[in-house]
C-alpha cells in the first residue's frame, strides 16, 4: 500500500455523513503475476484470472469513485503492468483529478514503460524489496534474478522523473536485514519506506511460521520510530497499527508534541484505516475494507461505489470503535491504533476481536487488576482479624 507523500496530501472536500472522508483505495486491477511471492495476499500467478474489470467498466468505476471524494487511487495487483490498457487507466483517473500511484515489482519497467507510466500522470510507484541482496529477495519472490530486474526498473523509473518508494514485508526470515534493506532504499533514491507486518492470507498462509511473534512486533517497531528520527526516508509501518501507539509513547517520554512538522503523516493518521478512510478493490469489483480482510462489503458491477462506501453495514461497524472487542474496545489507544482486523479475524474469524500480535496492556486494565489485588489483600486481611 502507498499513502500521500508530503507532496501528495491534499483536502477531502467529499464526505460522507459520518465523515468518514475516503483517502485512499487500493484496486488489484489484476491477479496475474509474473513472480510467486511467498507472502502474497492475492495468491497472485500467471493467469488467467477471469472476471476483471474491462477497461470501460473500470473508466466507471473511477467515475463512481470521483463522485465520492478525491483519494489516491493505487493500481495495484498482482501485476498492474500486465493489464494492457492499465496506462489508459492511469490517463482516465489522472484527467478526472484523481491522484493516480500504482504498485508494481519492477521487473517489466522498461524505458518505454517508465516513459509511458510518466505520461499518464502516476505521481509515485512502489516497488517491492524484501531482502538486501539477492539471494534472500529472489528467494521471497522466488524467481531467479527478481533482484537485479527491480533495481534495473528502479533506475529507469528515477530517469523518467517518477518518485518511487520501498514496500517491505516483514518475516521471520528478513527481520535482520530491514536496517540493510532501509539504508538500500536511501542509496537508490527512494523517498519513503513502509513496512508491512505479514498479514496470514493467501499464501502468506503457508508460511504462518515466520510471522514475527508479538514482542519482536514491539521491538521492530520502536526500532523504525527511531530511525524516523535520522533517515531522509517518509516512514510508513503498515498493517502495524501498534505504531501509532509507540508513536505517542515515545513522543510523550521525549516531551515532543505530536505534529506534522515533527512526524509527518502519522501525526494525522492512525493504525487501521479499514472502512474508515480506505477500502480496497479486488479484479472482480468487490469492495473490501482492505485486502486482506476478505469481506465482501458490496459489488461495484450491482451497486453504486458511493452506496457502498456510505451504507455497507461492515464499514459502519468499523467506524464505531465501541464495536471493538477484547482488550481493543477498552484500550486507551483504539482510536489512534484499533488493532490489524485483518489479523484478528484470520486468528478469530471475528474481525471486532482483539489484535492478536499485541503485548500492551490497556491502562484500563491495569487498573482493574490494581484493584482486584487490593480487594484481595484486604479480603485477606479482614480473615486475619
Amino acid at each position: 500500500m502507498m499513502t500521500p507523500s508530503k507532496h501528495m496530501t491534499h483536502s477531502h472536500p467529499h464526505s460522507n455523513a459520518k465523515g468518514n472522508s475516503l483517502r485512499l483505495v487500493a484496486w488489484e486491477t489484476t491477479r496475474n503475476c509474473n513472480l510467486a511471492c511467498i507472502h502474497c495476499r492475492a495468491s497472485a500467478t500467471t493467469g488467467p484470472h477471469s472476471g476483471e474489470l474491462a477497461t470501460q467498466a473500470s473508466f466507471r468505476l473511477l467515475d463512481q469513485i470521483a463522485e465520492v471524494g478525491n483519494p489516491i487511487i493505487i493500481l495495484t495487483g498482482g501485476e498492474p503492468l500486465l493489464r494492457a490498457d492499465i496506462f489508459d487507466i492511469a490517463q482516465y483517473g489522472t484527467d478526472k483529478g484523481l491522484r493516480m500511484v500504482m504498485a508494481v515489482n519492477g521487473t517489466l519497467i522498461t524505458k518505454t514503460i517508465a516513459q509511458k507510466l510518466a505520461a499518464a500522470g502516476i505521481q509515485r510507484i512502489s516497488v517491492s524489496l524484501d531482502g538486501a541482496t539477492a539471494e534472500s529477495h529472489d528467494s521471497f519472490r522466488k524467481v531467479d534474478g527478481a533482484f537485479e530486474g527491480t533495481l534495473h526498473g528502479i533506475q529507469l523509473m528515477k530517469d523518467a522523473g517518477i518518485e518511487f518508494q520501498i514496500n517491505t514485508t516483514i518475516t521471520k526470515t528478513n527481520l535482520n536485514e530491514i536496517p540493510a534493506i532501509q539504508q538500500l532504499a536511501v542509496d537508490v533514491g527512494a523517498v519513503a519506506h513502509h513496512i508491512f507486518l505479514l498479514v496470514p492470507t493467501g499464501r502468506g498462509k503457508y508460511i504462518v511460521d515466520q510471522e514475527i511473534n508479538a514482542a519482536e512486533y514491539e521491538k521492530t517497531l520502536n526500532w523504525f520510530y527511531d530511525q524516523s528520527q535520522c533517515t531522509p526516508l517518509q516512514l510508513k509501518a503498515t498493517c502495524a497499527p501498534h505504531y501509532y501507539r509507540i508513536l505517542r509513547h515515545r513522543a510523550r517520554e521525549e516531551g515532543k508534541t505530536i505534529s506534522f512538522e515533527a512526524h509527518g503523516l502519522d501525526a494525522v493518521t492512525r493504525g487501521c484505516l479499514g472502512g474508515l478512510g480506505f477500502c480496497f478493490i479486488s479484479h472482480r469489483g468487490i469492495v473490501q475494507p482492505c485486502g486482506y480482510l476478505d469481506l465482501n462489503c458490496g459489488d461495484v458491477r450491482q451497486t453504486s461505489f458511493a452506496d457502498i462506501w456510505n451504507h455497507s453495514k461492515i464499514f459502519s461497524s468499523l467506524r464505531n470503535f465501541d464495536n471493538l472487542e477484547g482488550k481493543c474496545g477498552y484500550c486507551e489507544y483504539k482510536k489512534v491504533c484499533g488493532g490489524c482486523r485483518a489479523r484478528a479475524y484470520e486468528a478469530s474469524g471475528d474481525y471486532l476481536a482483539e489484535e492478536p500480535l499485541c503485548s500492551y496492556q490497556p491502562r484500563a486494565k491495569r487498573k482493574t487488576q490494581k484493584r482486584d489485588r487490593s480487594s484481595a489483600v484486604t479480603g485477606d486481611n479482614m480473615k486475619l482479624r
